[in-house]
């Protein structure tokens, strides 16, 4: 992995966990989705007529990841409303590494050397860790947990789904526009025949924000396609998920969520993982 790929996906590990702020931000987790799903399907359309159209082949892996993103989306709000951002974040981006190198390995074959799997190892105590500070003096809520890991595992899926699709697109810009195109209706569709009326009402005092996290999803996710043509897919989502730590400091800064010495712990073996990762040869 280049300096330059690296840097391109700790951009983005940025910019996502700010938008995933952003989005928990607006408590009603519908209109919040809502307005990021939609603005980047609106974004991804303005886009279509100017870039060029993805290979035929890559289009089974647009129309799966399309659905794969879909249900994210609906896990990802479950999550953010039965826990804390601070928990369920951590949960839901760090499970994703996990799983996307076991599914690169049997699937693109990018079979991960022993270095990469003591950091699969490190990455999953942090992760560990993550979540059960998060949970301390709480007990575990075995919803919000079950809902956090099943949106890593769908992370995992695209993660993979997607990387195959953009190697086989020709077109890295073409095949974002039109992944936000064809994922981007489905929630704004559920939410006006579940709100009908009250839908835009409810959606103006929140649209400048919904729309910026619209936006940040979109240059987030364009990056991390394009890295994934340029390196191989377990060391690139290890390194977007640096955005963990990331999103737990927001969670402490802005939400006044505990963070604390052992998430501080927690959050660094979350780091050594990935850089045995990035460290690795294979």
């Amino acid at each position: 992995m280049t300096p330059l790929v690296a840097g391109a996906v700790l951009v983005a590990a940025v910019t996502h966990a700010t938008w995933n702020a952003l989005a928990h931000h607006i408590r009603d987790q519908l209109l919040s989705f809502t307005l990021i799903s939609g603005g980047g399907a609106l974004i991804g359309l303005a886009l279509v007529p100017f870039l060029p159209v993805p290979a035929a082949g890559a289009w089974p892996y647009l129309i799966a990841s399309a659905v794969l993103h879909v249900a994210y989306y609906g896990l990802l709000m479950k999550s953010f409303a039965l826990g804390d951002f601070g928990q369920m974040y951590p949960i839901a981006r760090g499970t994703a590494p996990l799983v996307v190198t076991l599914l690169a390995a049997v699937f693109v074959h990018e079979v991960p050397d022993t270095r990469q799997l003591l950091g699969v190892a490190v990455a999953c105590a942090g992760l560990t860790g993550l979540a059960l500070w998060g949970t301390r003096g709480k007990g575990v809520h075995g919803p919000a947990l079950l809902a956090a890991l099943a949106t890593g595992l769908s992370i995992a899926l695209y993660t993979v789904v997607d990387g195959l699709g953009v190697r086989a697109s020709g077109t890295t810009l073409g095949y974002v526009a039109w992944l936000m195109a064809l994922e981007g209706l489905a929630i704004p569709a559920y939410a006006l025949a579940v709100r009908r009326r009250a839908l835009l009402p409810a959606l103006r005092p929140h649209a400048p924000r919904g729309l910026l996290g619209a936006a940040l999803s979109v240059a987030a996710y364009a990056l991390v396609l394009w890295a994934q043509t340029q390196a191989p897919l377990a060391p690139i989502a290890a390194l977007r998920e640096s955005s963990i730590i990331v999103g737990a400091a927001i969670g402490a800064l802005f939400f006044k969520e505990r963070f604390g010495g052992p998430r501080v712990a927690a959050a660094s073996l979350m780091a050594v993982g990935i850089g045995l990762m990035l460290s690795s040869g294979g």
